[in-house]
């Protein structure tokens, strides 16, 4: 990484230039805890203090743009900023999109959200409403961008037709490798949207460079933006983990490491979970290292109970970017873990981001396919990488057009 890295909203701050078109409109930011300056102030604050802008409202997607709820499923209630006197709407509360009204307090909605790089991730879905609301209510949307932690890698399967929902905004794979800003310009394409939008870009973001491979380690601090993201680790491995939520199998929550794990049960033995994987498909293991350990969540999943599991450490002197597959590691956990114990529970019924008619371990892969080849004792781990391949190959072409950083 340059030392002359600067995000979207660090650029925007430091260049009057850049500000002038938006001189006498209003403005509304969408936004939650990560969106941060260099320097750590909240982007609310920071645009707030400038002379030259007018901000009227602002925007919180899921966990708040404070991001005081904990946990999926919690909701936050629209209130008034008690520092700046505007409206906080939420677009995770009573509505998932902009209501008329909401659009109607503004001209130009600023967009600084940290993302993970996975599709699950709600707030690519949150841009891509917003978006469609810009588009029909003649609004301009600016994306102030930011790095995607997960770097460039492609990895899962696309999202299928009729799939769409909270934690599926489009025809994406599982780690789809943009920026913010590039998903928004890839969304305004796939849907024919005629919306006035702008990016403002990075500059000096390298998503190929060590060690961060898209963080920049050592340059940024990291603001965790949801409750349950704590660090590089967690973004690199979330691709993976994430399908956990849809599992009675636990991804770490109530520890201090959540969404780290490839499963936390007390009732499953990881060392022969991490064997049968290594028998399996060894070179699915590369690029990481897996750690049989303990935990005892202290609240959701196996609240109290001592669970055995497999951390995975994604840093350090064990971590190939290139090699590193979280999917497909996740993938051979479920295998193994079928192998060993044929009759487990383990796909979760309930309720999940709304969704209570489809599986949620089908609503986060964006089809059934996943937990079919789980689930059948004849599918072996090359067939499920022959499958995987072509969509991510598909993928990465299509994706070409939209990269700003290359």
């Amino acid at each position: 990484m340059t030392q002359n890295l600067l995000f979207g909203i660090d650029r925007l701050l430091a260049d009057p230039e850049l500000r002038r078109p938006l001189a006498g409109r209003r403005l509304a930011l969408l936004a939650h805890p990560a969106s941060v300056t260099a320097e750590l102030t909240h982007s609310l604050d920071a645009l707030a203090a400038l002379p030259d802008l007018k901000l009227t409202a602002a925007f919180g997607p899921q966990h708040g743009i404070k991001g005081d709820k904990q946990d999926n499923m919690v909701e936050s209630p629209d209130f008034v900023d008690p520092q700046h006197g505007i409206p906080i709407f939420s677009l995770y509360g009573e509505v998932r999109r902009p209501t008329a009204a909401m659009m109607d307090t503004f001209d130009v909605l600023l967009v600084d959200l940290q993302d993970l790089g996975c599709r699950i991730y709600t707030f690519i879905t949150t841009l891509r409403y917003v978006l469609e609301a810009a588009a029909e209510h003649g609004k301009s949307v600016w994306v102030l961008d930011r790095p995607n932690p997960a770097g460039r890698p492609v990895e899962g399967f696309t999202l299928r037709e009729g799939w769409e929902s909270f934690v599926g905004a489009g025809p994406l794979p599982m780690r789809h490798g943009l920026t913010m800003g590039e998903l928004g310009a890839w969304f305004i394409a796939q849907l024919q949207l005629d919306v006035d939008y702008r990016v403002v870009e990075m500059s000096g973001w390298q998503p190929d460079a060590a060690p961060g491979y898209g963080w920049p380690l050592g340059e940024r601090t990291w603001i965790n933006p949801s409750p349950n993201a704590p660090n590089l680790s967690m973004a690199r491995a979330y691709a993976g983990t994430v399908m956990l939520e849809g599992t009675t199998l636990s991804e770490g929550r109530g520890t201090t490491r959540p969404l780290e794990f490839l499963f936390g049960a007390p009732d499953i033995d990881a060392a022969a979970v991490l064997a049968e994987m290594q028998a399996l498909a060894p070179d699915w293991l590369a690029g990481g290292k897996l750690r049989v350990c303990w935990f005892e969540p202290t609240f959701h999943k196996f609240h109290g109970q001592l669970c055995q599991a497999l951390q995975i450490h994604s840093e350090g002197p064990y971590y190939d970017h290139a090699a590193f597959r979280p999917w497909r590691l996740q993938a051979l956990a479920f295998k193994a873990i079928r192998r060993l114990y044929p009759d487990y529970p383990i796909w979760r019924d309930f309720g999940y981001e709304y969704e209570f008619e489809r599986l949620a371990i089908d609503l986060i892969n964006g089809s059934p396919l996943l937990r079919e080849w789980v689930d059948d004792p004849a599918a072996t781990p090359s067939d499920l990488d022959q499958a995987v391949s072509a969509d991510e190959a598909v993928w990465t072409a299509a994706r070409d057009a939209f990269l700003i950083y290359r």
